[in-house]
Parts: structure tokens; C-alpha cells; sequence
């Protein structure tokens, strides 16, 4: 097994709870680590024996454009695209930051984890 890892990709989206949040929208920051056999691309040097970065990269952008409440919702979106479309990724982990959330105080911002494993078919 090995680890893809697109780090830090910036988006500016509409996600929050209150109308002014989707309105007006906020920074967001993304970090994705997929798990894959690599093995097969590092021997035929091969885009299409690997997971492409740039797939993931699309993926995440197009479900952070879509205005949701909850980041949780918006993660849950991306991690199922994911093994959804590409069956070389074996488990899929997610971080998403709000910057600068509209929360009161000096929050710098606010992180949502999740990951999910393909599901093995009997």
C-alpha cells in the first residue's frame, strides 16, 4: 500500500449555518490522503496504473462549490466520490478548515476530520 497526499488546496466556498455565511462565503483549506497500491505505477510508469492527483484535486473543488451547511456534509460528498470513481483507492481520509470562522474571538479555524475505507464485497 502506498499514500497520495494533496495538501492544502485552497477554495473559497459558501458553507455555514447562517445566511450571511453563505452569502458572503469564507476561505477554506483541504488536505486529502488517499491509500492505493502504488506498486503497479512505479514499475510501468503508467498515469493509469496510479491515482491521479489532478482527479482528486477536480473532485474536491467541484464538491466545495456546492453550498452546504455543515463541512461534514461536504466531506462525506468527496470521500464517497472518491471510491466511487476510482477503484484503485482503498481508503480515503479528509481535513477540512474554515479560516477565520465567524464564531466570536480570534479563531485562526476550525477542522473537520473524517476517513472511510472501501468496503470489502463478499
Amino acid at each position: 500500500m502506498g499514500v497520495i497526499k494533496v495538501e492544502n488546496i485552497r477554495v473559497f466556498a459558501n458553507h455555514g449555518c447562517l445566511t450571511e455565511e453563505t452569502k458572503i462565503g469564507s476561505d477554506y483549506r483541504v488536505d486529502l490522503t488517499v491509500k492505493a497500491d502504488l506498486q503497479p505505477s512505479a514499475v510501468s510508469d503508467q498515469l493509469s496504473d496510479t491515482v491521479d492527483y489532478v482527479f482528486l484535486n477536480r473532485i474536491v473543488r467541484e464538491e466545495m462549490y456546492k453550498p452546504t451547511h455543515l463541512l461534514e456534509t461536504v466531506a462525506k460528498r468527496i470521500v464517497t466520490r472518491i471510491l466511487g470513481e476510482d477503484d484503485m483507492v482503498q481508503k480515503v481520509s479528509i481535513k477540512i478548515s474554515k479560516l477565520n470562522p465567524p464564531i466570536g474571538g480570534d479563531v485562526e479555524k476550525v477542522t473537520i476530520k473524517m476517513a472511510e475505507k472501501r468496503k470489502k464485497h463478499l
